[in-house]
C-alpha cells in the first residue's frame, strides 16, 4: 500500500490569501458593535469578558480599543461604531510565526503540554492536529481531571459540565445533555476548566505543562496562573490581548474564531511546518 503524500504547507502569500478569502482576517464576521461592547465590559471588569484575567493596569474603553487596533488592526476611531470589524492579515501572520516558534521550542525539549478549547465546534480540529504532532515529537500531552465536574455560569444559569478530552484536547460537555461523545462539546469562555485541570495535575504531583495552548478562558486562565500560554482570539475578545500586553499571555493570534472548522486547516499546516512538526 503506497505511503500517503502529506499535504504541503501553504506559502506565506498563499496563507495570506486564504486568510482573506475565508474571512479569518481582513473584513471579518465579528461586528464593530460586538467588539466595542466587549471593550466597555472589559473596562468595567465584567468577568464574562475577563476570561480569568486579572489586569494589572487601568484599562478604559479607549485604551482597550487602541490596544486592539495595535494588536489586531481594528479601527482606532471611536466614531466608527457600526459595520464589520477588520483584522490585519499581516498581524495574523506575524503572530502565527510566533505561535509556531513556541510550539516548535516545546517540541524540541519534549516538554509536557496542555491543550484546551472553549470553541470545540470550530477549533477542535486545529488543536487536535497540534496535539497529535506534539505527542509524536515526544511531548506528554496532559489530560488531568478527566471526567471532573465543573460548575459554569451560562446565560441559562449555573450548569454542571464534565471535563473531557478528545485526541488530547480538553473541552467541556454539559452534564445530562446528549449521549457522551455524541456532541463536540460546549462553547464556553470560563477559566474554570483550565483551573480545574491544572489543580488536578498539581494534586497528582505533576507533571505540569510547560505550555498551554488554547483560547478564551484556557489561555487567559492559564496565563493568569503563571503558565506560558498561547492561542487565537477574535476582535471581540480583548482579554487575551491585554494579557499579552501585560506579559501574562505569551502569544495571541488575531483571527476570527467562528468560521467553519475546515478553514483552519491551512493554518494548522503552516504552524506545523514552521515548527518542524510536519509529517
Amino acid at each position: 500500500m503506497p505511503t500517503p503524500t502529506p499535504t504541503p504547507s501553504p506559502t506565506r502569500d498563499a496563507l495570506r490569501a486564504h486568510l482573506l478569502d475565508a474571512r479569518l482576517a481582513g473584513v471579518v464576521a465579528t461586528s464593530r458593535e460586538a467588539s466595542l461592547r466587549s471593550y466597555r465590559l472589559f473596562a468595567a471588569r465584567d468577568p464574562r469578558v475577563l476570561l480569568g484575567l486579572d489586569p494589572v493596569g487601568e484599562w478604559g474603553p479607549g485604551e482597550v480599543m487602541r490596544l486592539m487596533a495595535e494588536r489586531c488592526g481594528v479601527s482606532a476611531d471611536p466614531r466608527r461604531t457600526t459595520g464589520p470589524d477588520v483584522i490585519d492579515p499581516e498581524r495574523t501572520l506575524a503572530a502565527l510565526d510566533a505561535f509556531a516558534d513556541r510550539v516548535g521550542a516545546v517540541a524540541q525539549r519534549g516538554g509536557p503540554v496542555l491543550l484546551g478549547t472553549g470553541h470545540p465546534h470550530r477549533l477542535l480540529g486545529f488543536y487536535a492536529a497540534l496535539s497529535d504532532a506534539l505527542s509524536a515529537a515526544g511531548c506528554a500531552v496532559l489530560t488531568p481531571a478527566q471526567g471532573r465536574c465543573v460548575d459554569i455560569v451560562t446565560r441559562f444559569g449555573l450548569r454542571t459540565h464534565r471535563l473531557d478530552y478528545v485526541r488530547g484536547v480538553a473541552l467541556v460537555r454539559e452534564c445530562g445533555g446528549a449521549r457522551a461523545g455524541g456532541e463536540p462539546g460546549a462553547h464556553t469562555h470560563s477559566p474554570l476548566p483550565v483551573r480545574t485541570a491544572l489543580a488536578a495535575a498539581a494534586e497528582a504531583g505533576g507533571p505540569l505543562p510547560e505550555l498551554v495552548i488554547g483560547d478564551h478562558g484556557w489561555v487567559c486562565g492559564a496565563g493568569q496562573l503563571g503558565f506560558a500560554a498561547i492561542g487565537p482570539a477574535d476582535t471581540d475578545d480583548p482579554a487575551p490581548f491585554v494579557g499579552e500586553a501585560e506579559g501574562a499571555v505569551s502569544v495571541v493570534v488575531p483571527v476570527d474564531d467562528a468560521v467553519p472548522a475546515a478553514c483552519y486547516r491551512p493554518l494548522t499546516r503552516y504552524v506545523l511546518n514552521r515548527a518542524c512538526l510536519s509529517r
